[in-house]
């Protein structure tokens, strides 16, 4: 995935981050590193060398490495969201477009989409795996995958959908094109144009096209960057309109990172049921928390069949095979209807492929792994951000997956920010798109999933100061 020597620099950075070691303390001998991480005393070296360019030790002739005595800013998160309290159109979406068409630029450093880099990817095992089913199994992946989608992915998703809480069949999955997809047929089959879809704030700008291209309106409920939405408010906005669903992602919401504790989605789900108000959730997620447990998905605590459950395998195998799928409870048989008139199929060879995957290729280690990954990757561009930002900068410290909220002061525009940025060849995601009424004006979402190395440190460093151009105060931290 990355340079052994990067990857060791990112553990004893997050080592440090964690206090085990503290400022002041002198880092273990190099041969002993080199003994623990069973490596050449060279890559030992190396990784010292970047975390000195990183400003996290620093050497002392004839003693050692030490860990660097600057004290840290602290890290504040941003603050809960006030969105506005009435429903409304979707609009300033037409910039979506565009921003993840950069994310196939090859010149451009890629911040803004939420795509893992290739190298986060289990590509090779796919690989593997595509060639054995093409080999084997010719015959069939040449024909169609009619709904409800193929039954030996239906079984392994099933399996997997046990680890989330939720004891259900492969008869009662339907595979489609991705998680959008799901969000779509969900909900073209419990609203009409015109009806209102409450949903956090800020929200996955896909969610908000969605609402946009059905005709339908949203409502942003004001939303916790460590607990979730506010359950108060969801409540009151229940008494005030007439909502027809509620779309959220509980756990490592995108783009703030929270994941939902237990009890409140037991709550929230006990709140709508009593309403009879569907709930559809976008777990893409799921399976990418930094502390190894699987947490729940909303439907473990449906009682009452509301609770439409969607994922996919887009930000965990790879997004290009499009794959994703439905636990849609009572509302079954008008999705899987929708998904045929809709484009017939997802593709076969897609959804073998993964199948056996996740038969034979070692899914739980990889993500095991990336998850190490991603909490590293965060930790560092953390750190890169306190560094090279403008003072009173806010960063949520998110719970699993890869992205960061990052507040700005408030004199700093996010749309002029992203349009410096990309003259400099990095892509980033204003707030706006991440609001049906284009508030965050003064926020921007940032991908970790990208190789640490001077690229990114030194984009991340650009980024720090267009905002501080943008920023109109004296002198920098």
């Amino acid at each position: 995935m990355t340079s052994l020597y990067r990857k060791i620099a990112n553990d004893l950075a997050l080592h440090i981050e964690q206090g085990i070691y503290k400022p002041g303390d002198r880092l273990p001998g190099v041969r002993q590193l080199s003994r623990e991480f069973s490596v050449s005393i060279s890559t030992i070296l190396l990784a010292h060398q970047l975390l000195e360019d990183r400003g996290a030790i620093k050497a002392k002739p004839r003693s050692g490495f030490y860990i660097s005595t600057h004290v840290q800013p602290k890290i504040n998160i941003p603050r809960v969201s006030r969105p506005s309290s009435r429903p409304v159109l979707v609009k300033g979406q037409e910039l979506v477009l565009n921003l993840v068409k950069a994310s196939n630029h090859p010149d451009i450093l890629q911040l803004g989409a939420a795509v893992p880099h290739h190298s986060f990817l289990p590509t090779k095992a796919i690989q593997r795996s595509i060639s054995k089913v093409a080999r084997q199994q010719a015959l069939d992946y040449a024909a169609y995958e009619f709904p409800p989608g193929h039954l030996s992915l239906r079984t392994q998703i099933a399996k997997r959908m046990l680890m989330a809480g939720v004891q259900c069949l492969a008869d009662d999955i339907i595979i489609t094109n991705g998680c959008q997809e799901s969000l779509t047929l969900s909900l073209q089959t419990i609203a009409k144009p015109g009806d209102i879809i409450a949903i956090e704030s800020p929200a996955f700008y896909g969610l908000l096209q969605v609402i946009d291209a059905l005709g339908m309106k949203a409502l942003e409920i004001p939303t916790d960057p460590e607990r979730g939405i506010s359950l108060s408010a969801l409540e009151l906005a229940i008494e005030k309109w007439n909502i027809r669903s509620v779309v959220i992602v509980p756990n490592f919401s995108n783009p703030l990172g929270y994941c939902m504790p237990e009890k409140r989605k037991k709550k929230l789900v006990k709140i709508l049921s009593a309403y009879n108000i569907p709930i559809i959730e976008d777990d893409v997620y799921g399976d990418l928390g930094f502390d190894q447990v699987r947490p729940s998905v909303l439907k473990k605590y449906d009682r009452s069949d509301t609770v439409i459950s969607c994922s996919s395998f887009s930000k965990t195998i790879l997004p290009g095979l499009r794959v994703g799928w439905i636990v849609p409870g009572r509302y079954y048989n008008q999705i899987e209807f929708k998904k045929y008139v809709t484009n017939l199929a997802t593709p076969t060879l897609s959804q073998m492929a993964i199948a056996d995957f996740l038969v034979h290729g070692g899914y739980e280690r990889y993500l095991r792994q990336v998850r190490e990954t991603y909490k590293n990757h965060i930790a560092i561009v953390t750190q890169a951000i306190v560094k090279y930002f403008p003072q009173g900068t806010r960063i949520t410290q998110p719970k699993g997956a890869f992205v960061l909220w990052i507040e700005l002061p408030k004199s700093i525009d996010a749309m002029a920010l992203y349009e410096s940025a990309l003259k400099e060849n990095i892509s980033i995601a204003p707030g706006p798109i991440f609001s049906a009424s284009q508030k965050y004006r003064n926020f921007i979402r940032i991908s970790c999933a990208q190789p640490w190395g001077d690229k990114l440190d030194s984009g991340l460093l650009t980024l720090g100061r267009l905002a501080y151009a943008l920023y109109p105060s004296t002198g920098r931290r």
